[in-house]
């Protein structure tokens, strides 16, 4: 081929300008600010999920709100819920009213949670053993019904307090994953980190994660109840202790078989059948190590309080007699 018969091609600049990319960068932080804004616009100030009266405990500065009901001459039950990212006490919704028939009832929001405060801090397992251990001792001879994680902040606190007996429901030492600063720190950083966090609580991803491993049968969970675990999700601060909870800072560092032996207290595990983040035959191998008792809900998973109410009443009920 002759050159000259080749044509010339107009050059190619490849190189990105650097102000194209700063501009598109700004632009994008910019939508999600904007985003963030108005979905912190749509959030309405967050109600008790639990009825009866709504009182607070100050602790180091936060105030913890609690609800109680019942007679305060009965005997103290507390319920402390487990966590997550759209936690709150209203994970006793269903058998709140029908125990304070019997007990003294409180059940609080742990602090960053629910109606409780949430300053910005950097939460830890370390923070909820103290919390749960000043709590609990403000009552005399508590009895205590305690879920998932929270459980075992109960059981790192319990030899230094006077329990009249205690039902752990799928009890846990972890949340999340190994620890991880990074992905703390993510979460925790204004706009890219409040936009993640409300991609994480979108009702979309609530709707997964009740179906991934909180109800065995979703159709148990209202629409009523997803918007409210959509908003406390979205209140003011609502993402720093969850920040600690998804990047592995609220494991504890605990033997829950140790622990669960050394409690001088009638001890009772609560377990769904279907539970699989916190799986059956972990409850059979504490039950036998801690020579404990052991009572399975079928056709329930992490929640069996919430999926068959009448039925672990009736358990609550004869464990907290023991």
């Amino acid at each position: 081929m002759n050159a000259s018969n080749l044509k010339t091609l107009p050059s190619v600049d490849t190189r990105m300008n650097p102000r194209s990319v700063a501009g598109g960068l700004v632009a994008g932080v910019g939508a999600v600010a904007l985003a963030n804004a108005g979905l912190r616009g749509r959030a309405s100030p967050l109600a008790p999920a639990l009825d009866g009266t709504q009182r607070t405990f100050e602790w180091r500065d936060i105030d913890v709100q609690y609800a109680e009901a019942g007679d305060p001459d009965d005997p103290d039950l507390v319920l402390l819920s487990g966590i997550n990212a759209a936690g709150s006490n209203g994970e006793y919704r269903k058998v709140f009213d029908d125990l304070a028939a019997d007990y003294h009832v409180v059940s609080p929001d742990l602090p960053g949670f629910g109606t409780s405060e949430r300053p910005p801090l950097r939460y830890s397992a370390s923070l909820y053993t103290e919390f749960v251990r000043d709590f609990l001792a403000a009552f005399d001879d508590p009895a205590v019904v305690a879920s998932s994680l929270t459980s075992a902040y109960v059981l790192d606190a319990a030899g230094d307090l006077d329990l009249r007996s205690l039902v752990l429901i799928c009890p846990t030492e972890r949340g999340g994953p190994d620890r991880n600063l990074l992905l703390r720190e993510l979460l925790r950083a204004p706009v890219v980190g409040e936009g993640l966090f409300n991609l994480l609580t979108s009702k979309p991803s609530i709707r997964y994660f009740n179906a991934d491993h909180g109800y065995y049968d979703t159709d148990r969970v209202t629409e009523e109840w997803i918007d409210y675990e959509w908003q406390t999700a979205h209140q003011p601060n609502a993402r720093y202790a969850p920040a600690s909870f998804i990047s592995g800072f609220l494991n504890a560092d605990i033997d829950l078989e140790a622990e669960l032996r050394g409690v001088d207290a009638p001890v009772t595990l609560l377990w769904g059948r279907e539970a699989d983040i916190t799986p059956l035959r972990r409850g059979r191998d504490l039950a036998e190590a801690a020579d404990c008792r052991l009572v399975v809900v079928d056709d329930a998973k992490l929640l069996p309080h919430v999926e068959f109410p009448e039925q672990v009443l009736a358990v609550l009920t004869d464990a907290l007699e023991r």
